[in-house]
């Protein structure tokens, strides 16, 4: 009988007969035969036999394999569809203006930069060339008549241009021409060839009259320039009739009766369109509020021209060039400015009257001195509105035309009195006067 060899580190057992191996053997055999069997079935039932190993030879399951999934999204919306409708018709406004007549850096190398008076003579064709980019803002095509598109923008684009040009949708650069500005809505009308932009749909102005505190808006032009031309931010109708008063660089009065959005406005904005979920254009950006007089920063309050404004003016502008308004003739100073002493010595009004607009002065054969009104009235109403400021003042005026006639309410010391006014003077004709303590006249 053969001896079974173990190892050291086991304790040996006991011998078993012959029989009783044979019968163990078989037992065992069974057993590994029926654990095979058993294996391949779940392997076989979980695929792991028919495909591929996942093991790569870097020991990292489906390594690089990661793909972009074949899902749609629809993502139209009612932004998207605005935005659509009138993003072909923004543009850039480019504001050129005469380079400054420096001595070039170059020396005796200016002729290979094209810098000797040979080079300038022959790049004299280019009706152009002399004018650099001074700054940039935006616009919208409003109109396409004839030969000619209409595009409207703010005065403060435009504003000490020798030349301009507008960048397309498409990357196009354009020459335009200016057809007429208005300083007080800081407005702006520039006309180019309709063959430079055939092809385009041109905007449509909505009524702003109709517009809700709350509703969507989205505003389009190019925030820090034409680098970032056709940018859409989208926001709300955060107010409406906010009275914007500033001045522009050469000290004229700007007063826009304004919508306020908190849809995003940068410097380069200006000009273009505000636009309703209709994708009709219902104010032109104007200007935003970046920090308080007291130096708290400002988020998100941005104003807009309202359209019904906007075409208003535009129209004007188209037939005059310019917007003709009336005018009293008349300097003026804000009752609240003035002390109690000026108040209690000259003015004499009532002490309930608190707010109005003092005659300062009064410029002969013009509408108020024929009407009758004299240095230290204090006017409070032009027909049924009233008036606390020179601003307010204005605005009402400015809602009438020349040959139009206003009522004025007004106090000369106690008394109170009602005038009418035949408005036969435009602002354009008042001869200059003598400052007061704010400079308005009219």
């Amino acid at each position: 009988m053969e001896e079974i060899m173990v190892r050291k580190d086991i304790t040996p057992r006991p011998k078993r007969s012959a029989g009783f191996l044979k019968r163990f053997g078989i037992s065992l055999l069974g057993g590994v035969l029926g654990a095979v069997l058993t294996i391949g079935i779940f392997y076989v039932a979980n695929g792991s036999l028919l495909s591929p190993s996942s093991q790569t030879a870097s020991g990292s399951p489906s390594a690089g394999n990661t793909k972009v999934s074949n899902m749609k999204v629809d993502v139209n919306s009612d932004v998207t569809d605005a935005a659509k409708k009138v993003q072909g018709a923004v543009v850039s406004v480019i504001n050129l203006q005469k380079q400054q007549q420096t001595q070039s850096g170059l020396g005796g190398f200016s002729d290979i930069f094209g810098n000797d008076s040979d080079s300038n003579s022959s790049s004299s064709s280019s009706e152009n060339s002399d004018l650099e980019e001074s700054s940039e803002g935006s616009g919208v095509i409003y109109k396409v008549e004839g030969n000619t598109a209409y595009i409207v923008t703010n005065n403060h684009v435009v504003e000490n241009q020798d030349g301009l040009e507008v960048l397309l949708e498409d990357g196009t650069k354009v020459k335009a021409s200016l057809v007429g500005t208005d300083s007080y809505t800081d407005l702006a009308v520039l006309k180019v060839d309709s063959e430079k932009v055939s092809g385009i749909t041109a905007a449509t102005f909505g009524d702003s009259s109709s517009l809700k505190v709350g509703e969507p808006a989205i505003a389009l032009g190019s925030p820090l320039g034409s680098q970032y031309a056709n940018s859409v931010t989208s926001g709300i109708i955060s107010s409406l009739n906010r009275q914007v008063v500033n001045q522009n660089d050469d000290g004229q009065t700007i007063n826009i009766n304004a919508i306020q959005t908190d849809a995003a406005i940068n410097p380069g904005n200006s000009g273009g369109p505000l636009v309703n979920m209709a994708g009709q254009v219902v104010g032109i950006n104007s200007s935003k509020i970046v920090q308080t007089e007291s130096n708290v920063s400002v988020e998100g309050i941005g104003f807009a021209i309202p359209s019904n404004d906007v075409v208003n003016v535009i129209n004007q502008l188209e037939k005059d060039g310019k917007v003709i308004r009336p005018a009293l003739g008349i300097s003026m100073v804000n009752l609240s400015d003035l002390s109690t002493e000026q108040l209690s010595e000259i003015i004499k009004v009532p002490s309930s009257v608190t707010q109005g607009v003092v005659v300062a002065s009064i410029q002969s054969s013009t509408p108020a001195s024929q009407a009758g009104l004299k240095k230290y009235d204090v006017i409070t109403k032009i027909d049924d509105t009233n008036v606390t400021t020179g601003v307010e003042l204005q605005s009402a005026l400015y809602k009438h035309k020349v040959g139009d006639t206003v009522k004025i309410t007004y106090y000369r010391q106690d008394k109170k009195e009602t005038v009418s006014v035949k408005l036969t003077l435009d602002s354009s004709s008042l001869k200059s006067n003598t400052t007061t303590q704010q400079g308005n006249s009219n």
